[in-house]
C-alpha cells in the first residue's frame, strides 16, 4: 500500500536520528540503496494519528548541506530534486537539545529550501538534566515552525511528533533565516532565470554543487559553470559569508530562548570520564582490558547454550537414523544437511555475545572514544582517523565496513582502508577460531577470570588489528596521492545502553549471520556430500570387492571393517581426489587432503569450514556413533594413529584463516566500491600470500 505522505529525517551525526527513525517506524522498515549510488537507504512506515500512513526516509547524517563525503552529498540531492520517488513532502530536522547552536546551522539551510519543516528537539531529557532551559514555544515562534520536544531513547514525545507530522500541511511556511541573495546577488538572479526557480537558496546551492548533481543535465551544468566565471564566483568565500550570516541569525534566535546554567563551563561528567578512558597510556590499557573481558565472555557465557545446541543436534541425528530407512536420502539429510547446519547453528551463542558487546560499546559512546584514541596511530601509518570506524566495524563484518569507507574523503586513505579492512577478524572467523582453540588450548585459568582460551582468542583479534596497521603502513609507500586527509569527529556524551536496542541488535545480526551463512552452508554441504559419497569410475565398486573377501572379513570386527571401508571410499571420492590434488601444496603448512577440501569450500565464506569438517567426518565416521562437530574433529586420526588437529596444525589453520581472503561477498563489495577488478585481485593475492607464509612459519615453529 502506498504511503499518504513522505517524510525525510535530516540531522547532524549523533543527534539520535536513527533512534528516532526506529521509534517512528518500529519493525516496519527496509534497507536498500539510493538510486545510482551504493549509499544505504533506510525507509519505514509510520502510522499517523489521523489514520494516514507516512513513509519515513532516514537520510545520512550531515553537519551542513555542503557535503564532505558521498553519503552527505545524498542529502541535498534528495531534498533538491523534485517529483521523484524520494522527494519529501515534509522534513523533520532533528536537533540535539544540548547543542542547539551547532545543530541550527543545518536547520537554517534546510528551511531556506522552502520545503515544509518541523523540528524534533531530541535529547530534551539530557538538556533538562544538564540544567538547560529551552522555551520551545518562543523558539517555535521565532523559527516559524512546529518544535516538538522528544527523547527518542525513552520513546517520549513520539506521539506528539506524529501529531505534528499530521498537521504539517496546515501550518505556515518557515521564516527566512538570512538574506540569501546578498551572498551573490547577480549570479543567483541569473541562475534562477536559467533553471526557472524562485528559490534563491536553491540557486546558490546549484552554483556550489552543480558538478555533482545527477538530476542536472550536462548542458545545464555547463551553463551554470559559465555564469560562475562571468560573475567571478568563489565558492569557499561565498560559503564563509553565508555561514557567518547564519550564525548571527542563530545567536539572535537563541538569545532569549535558551538559558544555560552559570556553571555550564565546568567539566561535564563525560569530560571527567574521558580524562581516564582516553588517556594516552591508561586509555589503551583499559581498551585491552575491555577486549580481554569481551573475548573471555564469548567462551564463558556461550558454553552452556552451545552444549544444549550440540546435544540437540546429536539427538536429532539419532532420531533421524532411527526413523529413516538406510539409503542415500538418509545419508544426504543426516551427513550432509544436518551435519553442515550443526556446524553453524552451534555458534549462535558466541555470535550473539560478540554483537551484544559491539552494540553496548557503540551505544554507550565508548566506541567513538576508541576511534579518537587510535587516530594518532592511524596517521603514522598513512591513514585517516576515520579509517578506524571501518576497521572496528570489521569485527562484525567486512562488507558493511568497506561500504562505510565512503565517508573518507581522501582517495589514498580510502583505498588503503578498503585493502586492509578484511584483515580484521570478522564474525565469520569466530566459529573457526573458537572451535580450533577449544580443541588444542586447555580451559585453564591463568589470572582471575581470564583463562588460556580467552587469551588465545584475544591474541587472534589483536593480531588482526596489528597486521592491518602494518599492511597499511606498507601501502602508504606503495600508493601515491597528493591529497591530505583530515579527521573531524564529535564525541557523543556517555549514556547507558538501550537494552532493548542491544537485544534487537543481537537478534537481527545473529539472524542475518545464520540466514546468510546457512544458505551457503546447506548448498555447500549438499554438494560436498555428493562429492564425498561418489567417486570416479569403478573405484567404489573395487573397494567393495576388495573388502568382501573372506580372508579380510575374518581379520576385522564389523565396526573396524565399516570404518576402513568408509575411510577408503572418502579418499577415493571426487572430494578426496580434489583434496589429494592440492595436498602437495598444503602439506608444508600441516594440512592433509581433508583440510584441503575445507579450504576450497570456505573460499565461498569462512564459516563454511566448520560445516565442511562436520560433513567430511560424518561421511567417514561410524554411522552408529553420533558425535558433535568438536568430538568428530577431536577424534580424527592420521593413518599412523596420531591426532590430526595438533597444536601446530590448529594454530597453522588459524593463521591461514586470519589472513586469507575467504569471502566471496567481500571480493564483490571491493569491486563495487572501486569499480576496478585489479583492486580485489591484488587484495586476494597479497592476503593469500600472507596466509600461506604465516601458516608455514607457525607450523614450522610449533610442530
Amino acid at each position: 500500500m502506498k504511503a499518504d505522505i513522505r517524510v525525510a529525517l535530516v540531522g547532524n551525526p549523533n543527534t539520535g536520528k536513527s533512534t528516532l527513525f526506529n521509534a517512528l517506524t518500529g519493525l516496519n522498515q527496509k534497507v536498500g540503496n539510493f538510486p545510482g549510488v551504493t549509499v544505504d537507504k533506510k525507509t519505514g512506515i509510520s502510522q499517523l494519528p489521523d489514520g494516514r500512513r507516512a513513509e519515513i526516509v532516514d537520510l545520512p547524517g550531515t553537519y551542513s548541506l555542503y557535503p564532505k563525503s558521498r553519503d552527505e552529498s545524498i542529502v541535498f540531492s534528495v531534498l533538491a530534486e523534485r517529483d521523484t520517488e524520494l522527494t519529501p513532502d515534509l522534513i523533520v530536522v532533528i536537533l540535539d537539545a544540548t547543542n542547539l547552536k551547532r545543530n541550527l546551522l543545518l536547520y537554517t539551510q534546510v528551511a531556506d529550501l522552502k520545503i515544509p519543516v518541523i523540528v524534533a528537539l531530541n535529547m530534551i531529557d539530557m538538556a533538562n538534566k544538564g540544567g538547560i532551559t529551552i522555551d520551545t514555544a518562543l523558539l517555535s515562534k521565532k523559527l516559524g515552525v512546529s518544535v516538538v520536544p522528544v527523547s527518542a531513547r525513552k520513546l517520549e514525545g513520539i506521539n506528539e511528533l506524529k501529531q505534528a507530522i499530521s498537521y504539517a500541511n496546515k501550518i505556515a511556511l518557515q521564516q527566512d533565516s538570512i538574506d540569501v541573495r546578498s551572498v551573490a546577488p547577480e549570479l543567483i538572479s541569473d541562475i534562477c532565470e536559467e533553471v526557472k526557480t524562485n528559490n534563491p537558496y536553491f540557486a546558490l546551492q546549484l552554483a556550489h554543487q552543480h558538478e555533482t548533481l545527477k538530476f542536472l543535465k550536462p548542458e545545464e551544468s555547463d551553463r551554470i559553470e559559465a555564469l560562475e566565471h562571468k560573475h567571478s564566483f568563489h565558492s569557499q568565500k561565498a560559503q564563509a559569508t553565508e555561514t557567518i550570516a547564519r550564525y548571527n541569525y542563530i545567536n539572535d534566535v537563541l538569545y532569549d530562548t535558551v538559558k544555560t546554567p552559570a556553571a555550564a563551563h565546568d567539566e561535564s561528567i563525560s569530560n571527567k570520564i574521558d580524562k581516564i578512558l582516553t588517556h594516552r597510556v591508561f586509555g589503551f590499557i583499559i581498551f585491552l582490558g575491555v577486549l580481554l573481558f569481551m573475548f573471555q565472555s564469548i567462551f564463558a557465557w556461550s558454553s552452556y547454550p552451545q552444549s544444549l545446541i550440540e546435544d540437540g543436534f546429536v539427538w536429532v541425528e539419532g532420531l533421524l537414523r532411527g526413523v529413516m530407512p538406510e539409503g542415500p536420502l538418509a545419508d544426504l539429510l543426516i551427513d550432509g544437511v544436518v551435519a553442515g547446519l550443526s556446524g553453524v547453528l552451534v555458534f549462535i551463542p558466541q555470535i550473539a555475545v560478540l554483537f551484544a558487546f559491539i552494540s553496548i560499546l557503540e551505544d554507550t559512546g565508548y566506541m567513538a572514544r576508541v576511534t579518537f584514541m587510535m587516530d594518532k596511530i592511524m596517521r603514522k601509518v598513512g591513514l585517516n582517523g576515520k579509517s578506524v570506524v571501518p576497521l572496528i566495524g570489521g569485527f562484525a563484518c567486512a562488507v558493511p565496513s568497506i561500504m562505510s569507507t565512503r565517508t573518507i574523503e581522501n582517495w589514498k586513505d580510502r583505498m588503503i582502508t578498503i585493502m586492509v579492512t578484511p584483515l580484521v577478524t570478522c564474525s565469520a572467523r569466530l566459529p573457526v577460531y573458537t572451535l580450533l582453540i577449544a580443541l588444542v588450548v586447555p580451559n585453564r585459568n591463568v589470572w582471575w577470570i581470564f583463562n588460556l582460551q580467552g587469551l588465545a582468542l584475544t591474541g587472534m583479534y589483536l593480531l588482526s588489528l596489528l597486521s592491518a596497521i602494518i599492511v597499511a603502513w606498507v601501502m602508504k609507500f606503495v600508493l601515491k596521492a597528493r591529497e591530505r586527509g583530515y579527521f573531524i569527529m564529535e564525541l557523543p556524551v556517555y549514556r547507558m545502553p538501550r537494552w532493548n536496542n542491544v537485544l534487537f541488535s543481537m537478534f537481527e545480526r545473529s539472524k542475518a549471520f545464520v540466514l546468510q551463512a546457512g544458505k551457503v552452508i546447506i548448498a555447500v554441504s549438499i554438494i560436498l556430500w555428493v562429492l564425498s559419497s561418489y567417486g570416479p569410475g569403478d573405484r567404489f565398486k573395487n573397494i567393495g570387492t576388495k573388502y568382501s573377501q573372506p580372508q579380510i572379513v575374518k581379520t576385522m570386527t564389523p565396526d573396524s571393517l565399516a570404518r576402513v571401508i568408509s575411510t577408503e571410499k572418502l579418499e577415493n571420492s571426487y572430494a578426496g581426489v580434489l583434496g589429494h590434488v592440492i595436498e602437495p601444496v598444503i602439506k608444508p603448512i600441516g594440512f592433509d587432503w581433508k583440510i584441503g577440501i575445507a579450504l576450497i569450500t570456505s573460499f565461498a565464506a569462512r564459516e563454511v569450514f566448520v560445516g565442511t569438517m562436520a560433513t567430511i567426518y560424518s561421511v567417514e565416521g561410524d554411522a552408529d556413533r553420533i558425535e558433535s562437530v568438536q568430538d568428530k574433529m577431536r577424534n580424527a586420526k592420521n593413518p599412523d594413529g596420531s591426532p590430526v588437529f595438533t597444536l601446530a596444525v590448529a594454530f597453522s589453520l588459524m593463521m591461514f584463516y586470519a589472513f586469507a581472503m575467504q569471502c566471496a561477498s567481500t571480493v564483490a563489495v571491493v569491486y563495487r566500491e572501486t569499480k576496478d577488478w585489479r583492486w580485489p585481485a591484488a587484495q586476494f593475492a597479497y592476503m593469500t600470500f600472507l596466509a600461506y607464509a604465516s601458516a608455514f612459519l607457525v607450523y614450522t615453529l610449533l610442530r
